[in-house]
């Protein structure tokens, strides 16, 4: 009994504990590029205009390196109003590494 106990602990546990570090992702929706005179007369309720689309992917970055596209969402439920990145394309670290 203790065998299988054992067994199913060893098929739950990771292989690398470098799987469990956290990391932080940047997620990335655009870039604004106002000229220095504009962005130090800037305050409250200025608009920096982006070079992206409401509907263009965001990136995500693990340092500087793109790891994958997403598409913003919305949840539902008790997280609503919270932003969420759906991923559509992801890069293939693995063979990165």
């Amino acid at each position: 009994m203790d065998d299988d106990i054992a067994t199913a602990e060893a098929a739950v546990r990771p292989r690398n504990p470098l799987t469990q570090v956290p990391i932080e992702i940047v997620v990335s929706v655009g870039k604004a590029r106002p000229r220095l005179g504009d962005l130090l007369k800037a305050e409250r309720g200025t608009v920096l205009p982006l070079d992206t689309k409401v509907d263009d992917p965001v990136e995500l970055y693990v340092g500087d390196r793109l790891i994958a596209r997403g598409e913003l969402q919305e949840l539902e439920g008790e997280q609503a109003g919270q932003l969420a990145v759906r991923l559509i394309d992801v890069a293939d670290l693995e063979s990165e590494f």
